[in-house]
């Protein structure tokens, strides 16, 4: 007995006002992120300018730190809603899938054989 086919889900197109609908949780998400918090008070006082008072220096760096993010995952999200359409292709899914799996099974057995 053959197994039945799955059917694969498609994104929904959103609306002028549907594409503003992830902002709020995404916002949440990242001001509540503890990483953020310990990046940002323990790791990004060392490159700060010797010059400035440190208030005003690590102003600066949080402000850039925000804009190399924001640059990134929009250029990141751009990347992907252009690959889209190839993305969600029933073949292209299946070989995703499979080079993922042996990728993690892979690096399960590293981890399996790794020696302590």
């Amino acid at each position: 007995m053959a197994a039945p086919a799955r059917r694969i889900r498609r994104p929904r197109a959103h609306g002028s006002r549907g594409g503003r609908r992830p902002l709020a949780p995404g916002l949440v998400s990242n001001l509540l992120n503890p990483k953020i918090a310990v990046f940002h008070t323990g790791l990004l006082p060392a490159p700060a300018p010797p010059g400035l008072p440190p208030a005003w220096a690590m102003t600066l760096l949080v402000l850039l730190h925000t804009a190399l993010t924001l640059a990134w995952l929009g250029g990141y999200v751009l990347l992907l809603s252009r690959a889209g359409p190839v993305l969600h292709q029933p073949r292209i899914r299946r070989a995703l899938g499979r080079t993922t799996g042996v990728t993690l099974i892979g690096f399960g057995l590293l981890l399996a054989t790794a020696g302590t």
